[in-house]
This record gives structure tokens, C-alpha cells and sequence, in this order.
């Protein structure tokens, strides 16, 4: 048992940062047209905007919280909030995002495993892939009864170091996190195993998403006119620069006369 939990959570992060880094990369090189959400709004809207907009907003809170939670230094803010305070905002605001987002996506799973048409267009991995997102988000609702049940921020703390350390690459004692519930133990396993399917499924647009911040920083795009013989400066559209002049229009009208 000490041997699996040591492959658990001493190597196995480390395999599924590798595979999620290098296959994303391997992907949008070799196969940049399967770089996509692959959306069903054009098959039946329905339930999907609320679906949707309860999942993203609930997921996107719930991966910046885990993302600061666990990767903050408790020196950092132990100054003005002690570990039982941080635990207690933890579950509160993790307990109503976490709500939102098994609403949304127990919607979406619904809609893509009732209808028929959006069934049928499925990709297997879609349809995996959001049952995975569901048993994990499931895992993480079971998980904030335990953590009331630390009300001092034991648990917290000990995921926290994990998770520092693993980022840091610095030794790990997996028999911390052993001793822990299952439902944490579990909730952790499979958070990394969908880091390992990440580049193999839809779930790749995120970097898109991410990436999308770049393009509002994007510096403006230049159109060059490709009007024949027409002078710089003279081709504006809307102005009377842009009409060709009498000996501009003659060559043009010889131009194409002798083609």
C-alpha cells in the first residue's frame, strides 16, 4: 500500500504534467483542426446557455481557487487570516461554485446523452470526458463534509504542502497524504488524470481560452490596398482620391485591353 501511494503521489504528477505539457504541444503542432470545443449550439440551443454559463462560471472559480488555495504559502497569509478561517472561506465559496457547476454540467450531460442528434454527432471521448469532469466534481462536493470535520485547516494544510512541494520539486511524503479520507485521496488522483487525458480530448480549447487574453493586447492589423496603379495615398475608400484619375483609368483600360 505504502509502494502505490508512493507511485500516486510522488511520480504520477509528474507523469501527468509531462503528458499534459508535451502532448498539447504535439497536438496543436500535428493536428491544429481538431483544436476545438467542438460546440452542439447549432444541433439544438435548449438548455445549453444555462448549462454552459452555470459550468464555466462555476469551473473557472473553482480552478483559480484550488490554483491559489493550494499553491499560496501559508506564511503569505497567515498574517491576516489563520488556516481555520482560509478552510472555513474555502468550503463557503468551493460549496456554491462547486453547486453552480454540478448543476451546469449535469445539464450538459444530460443534453448530450437524451437527444439524439447531439448523441449521435458525439465524439466517445465528449461524452467520457464530461462523465470524468462529473464523478470528479462529485468527489469534491463529498470532500467538504471531511474538511468541516478539520475545522482547524489540518487537512488544508497538508494538501497545500503536497501540492507546493510537488510544483517546487522537492521531496514529497506520500504517507501524509495516505492518512488522509479517501474521498481526498481520490478527488487527487483523478484531478491528475485529467491532466493526462487533457491532450487527447476537447478539453485543449482551454488554452485557447487562455490564450485569448494575448488578442485583446494585439497591436492593430495593417491592410495594404491592392488597387492596380493606383498611387499611395490615393486609394481611400469613401474619397475622391480613391476614383482613378483620366491617364490612371486609361492604363488600367490598355492593361487589361492587351491581356
Amino acid at each position: 500500500m505504502n509502494s502505490i501511494h508512493g507511485f500516486l503521489f510522488q511520480v504520477y504528477p509528474y507523469v501527468c504534467f509531462v503528458v499534459f505539457v508535451v502532448g498539447s504541444l504535439i497536438r496543436f503542432d500535428q493536428n491544429q483542426y481538431s483544436w476545438k470545443s467542438d460546440s452542439s449550439q447549432l444541433l439544438r440551443t435548449g438548455s445549453l446557455r444555462w448549462g454552459s454559463n452555470l459550468f464555466h462560471l462555476g469551473i473557472l472559480f473553482l480552478f483559480f481557487g484550488h490554483f491559489v488555495g493550494l499553491l499560496t504559502p501559508h506564511a503569505l497569509y497567515d498574517i491576516f487570516m489563520s488556516a481555520a478561517t482560509k478552510q472555513k472561506l474555502a468550503v463557503t465559496a468551493g460549496g456554491v461554485a462547486g453547486a453552480f457547476c454540478f448543476v451546469g454540467l449535469s445539464i450538459l450531460l444530460y443534453r448530450r446523452l437524451s437527444d439524439p442528434r447531439i448523441r449521435h454527432t458525439s465524439h466517445p471521448t465528449d461524452i467520457a470526458v464530461l462523465l470524468v469532469l462529473w464523478v470528479q466534481l462529485s468527489l469534491g462536493l463529498l470532500t467538504l463534509p471531511q474538511s468541516l470535520q478539520h475545522t482547524d485547516g489540518s487537512a488544508m494544510l497538508i494538501l497545500a504542502d503536497w501540492a507546493q512541494r510537488i510544483v517546487t520539486l522537492r521531496p514529497v511524503d506520500a504517507s501524509a497524504i495516505a492518512a488522509m479520507h479517501w474521498t481526498f485521496k481520490t478527488h487527487l488522483v483523478l484531478g491528475m488524470t485529467i491532466f493526462l487525458l487533457f491532450p487527447f480530448s476537447r478539453l485543449v480549447h482551454i488554452w485557447s481560452g487562455f490564450a485569448s487574453v494575448f488578442y485583446v493586447l494585439r497591436p492593430y492589423q495593417v491592410v495594404r490596398s491592392r488597387r492596380l496603379n493606383v498611387p499611395p495615398g490615393q486609394n481611400l475608400p469613401g474619397q475622391a482620391s480613391a476614383v482613378p484619375t483620366t491617364v490612371v483609368a486609361d492604363a488600367i483600360q490598355n492593361h487589361n485591353a492587351t491581356r
